[in-house]
């Protein structure tokens, strides 16, 4: 019976002893606010998220329920669930139009659509064009932040995979003898072509077109 209480008692110890000590705080939405982030930091995201829809569902009207809200949208991105990432920050922009850091919210808009793009111009590009939208969104209004000083390099980078996607499906319509869909679709890529190379290329594309479609 003693061996058995002493088994017991040093049991006890180890529980106390590895259990975790609640951050202090003076509301409970404060300390499952600081519990969250403690483990978003260990990328415990699951438990975290827990503690973020306790805060937004028993205290809705406190002051960590939008920054619960904004953490939550960060957890999915943290997660790569790029698609669903993006929802939410719109969803929060829409919600809180008046929050101090909403470039910040645009800026994850942006990003969220930006890394769902393919790694080769041939395929779904929408995402681009999403990402597009809202980093001009964030270069427009919010200026003199910080997040807008990659912005246009990503802009560049993602117009450029578009072009060669419109110039791939142009020479496609030409190869498969459309001319008169691949000479619209060339004319429409001159419009803001910069390769001058490549525009010398398309003309003589668009001349050849000209040609067969009258023969």
């Amino acid at each position: 019976m003693r061996i058995l209480k002493f088994l017991l008692l040093i049991f006890s110890f180890i529980l106390l002893s590895c259990a975790t000590k609640r951050p202090t705080g003076s509301t409970e939405a404060e300390i499952l606010f600081k519990e969250a982030t403690e483990l978003i930091s260990k990328s415990r995201y699951i438990q975290a998220t827990e503690k973020l829809n306790s805060i937004r569902s028993q205290y809705p009207y406190s002051f960590y329920a939008t920054h619960a809200e904004l953490l939550q949208a960060d957890i999915l991105f943290s997660q790569e669930n790029y698609a669903e990432a993006a929802s939410a920050y719109i969803l929060f922009r829409d919600f809180h139009p008046k929050y101090s850091e909403l470039g910040y919210v645009i800026f994850r808009i942006s990003e969220s659509f930006y890394r769902q793009l393919p790694s080769t111009f041939d395929r779904d590009l929408s995402a681009g064009l999403d990402a597009i939208k809202y980093f001009n969104e964030l270069i427009q209004n919010y200026p003199n932040t910080e997040y807008v000083k990659d912005a246009q390099s990503r802009i560049n980078q993602i117009e450029e995979m578009v072009e060669k996607k419109e110039i791939y499906i142009a020479d496609f319509y030409f190869k498969t003898r459309d001319f008169e869909a691949a000479k619209n679709r060339y004319e429409d890529i001159l419009k803001t072509l910069r390769n001058k190379e490549e525009k010398l290329r398309i003309l003589t594309q668009i001349d050849k077109a000209n040609k067969l479609i009258i023969h």
